[in-house]
């Protein structure tokens, strides 16, 4: 399984992300080396959402103390957050492979 981790950010997000962007990018390359995050960035048009996908034996363990310790949550960047389970059945990485 995987997890996927939505974050919604405040309208003001791109002046003030600033102060913790670099401790936040911190964070999440940390979660890289340990093998929990596989990519994570902003998506759509504005952009006001922001995915991350992350994997390993405890991925919505791991996706909801990424969370919950990020300077962006903690310091109002992030408006709303939401982790859910993905059952990942195609490709190369997928948890659970389903071919025909």
């Amino acid at each position: 399984m995987h997890a996927v981790l939505e974050y919604t950010y405040a309208d003001d997000y791109l002046e003030s992300r600033e102060q913790y962007r670099a401790d936040h990018l911190r964070a999440g390359w940390e979660a890289v080396e340990r093998g929990e995050l596989l990519l994570g960035g902003a998506a759509g048009e504005g952009p006001f959402k922001g995915l991350l996908i992350f994997t390993g034996e405890n991925p919505l363990g791991a996706a909801k103390a990424f969370a919950e310790a990020d300077p962006y949550v903690i310091n109002g960047v992030v408006t709303s957050w939401a982790a859910s389970p993905w059952t990942t059945v195609l490709g190369n990485e997928a948890a659970s492979p389903v071919h025909p």
